[in-house]
């Protein structure tokens, strides 16, 4: 089960359940995109074009994006000059997959990018298929967080590339002892008044507080069999850019 961080707020905070975390982003989907811009105070786009660049690196052919949500991660894929192949969106919400699909349509990228209802800890694809897995602000969602890693392993060509975006702490004194009140109060306040859903943005204070990341984070991969782990804080600590790649045979 996933590993919690060794800080203050994992000692005094409960977990919340994964369980429901689909039915919960359907309720909020119609309003999902435009708090994610504004909670974020925008620095999402930026967040997930930085990720996106790892695909470079990757030859890519086939990129999966689970947790696919809304879809802004897979169309900042395909505008990227590096991803040229099919990019599949999986994910187990299909009220977010409705909105991605017309957003996909919107851009005429029907060709380029897939959309599958799917379980990420389940993936109904082959071994060895994928030249990239990319998830964003997904994983730690996951009710088994080296359950999820372990099939990203499994679906990835060897030497295949997982790119993880996540929400993280910031080390810097300073930085966390402003963020954390944003995160624990101001963010779900205004979640809960736009959204009209008192549990959501809620559940996204209790889980970025309590979920790994950093060194934790990397040490969870290498348990998933992934080798050239790197990590890349962004915005003070507050995400993170998580790659690693498959073990040759």
């Amino acid at each position: 089960m996933t590993t919690l961080p060794k800080t203050e707020s994992s000692t005094h905070r409960k977990i919340p359940s994964r369980r429901d975390a689909p039915q919960m982003f359907d309720r909020i989907a119609r309003r999902y995109d435009l708090l994610n811009h504004l909670l974020s105070f925008g620095f999402d786009f930026y967040w997930r074009r930085r990720a996106v660049k790892n695909l470079d690196k990757a030859g890519v052919g086939l990129v999966i994006d689970l947790a696919c949500g809304t879809g802004d991660l897979s169309l900042a894929a395909a505008r990227t000059g590096d991803c040229n192949g099919l990019i599949v969106g999986i994910d187990m919400a299909g009220g977010m997959l409705k909105l991605a699909g017309r957003k996909i349509s919107a851009r005429n990228l029907n060709k380029q990018v897939k959309l599958l209802h799917a379980n990420a800890m389940a993936l109904p694809l082959q071994d060895n298929c994928a030249d990239a897995v990319m998830i964003a602000f997904g994983i730690r969602n996951m009710p088994d967080t080296v359950a999820c890693l372990s099939e990203i392993c499994r679906v990835l060509k060897p030497s295949g590339r997982a790119i993880v975006l996540e929400f993280s702490l910031p080390e810097n004194r300073l930085i966390r002892t402003l963020y954390l009140p944003y995160l624990r109060w101001i963010l779900p306040h205004l979640g809960r008044m736009i959204s009209g859903d008192r549990q959501a943005y809620t559940y996204l204070d209790k889980t970025v507080e309590t979920y790994c990341y950093g060194d934790e984070f990397v040490r969870l991969m290498k348990d998933a069999d992934f080798a050239n782990i790197a990590l890349t804080p962004l915005t003070g600590g507050i995400v993170t850019i998580y790659t690693g790649e498959k073990r040759d045979l």
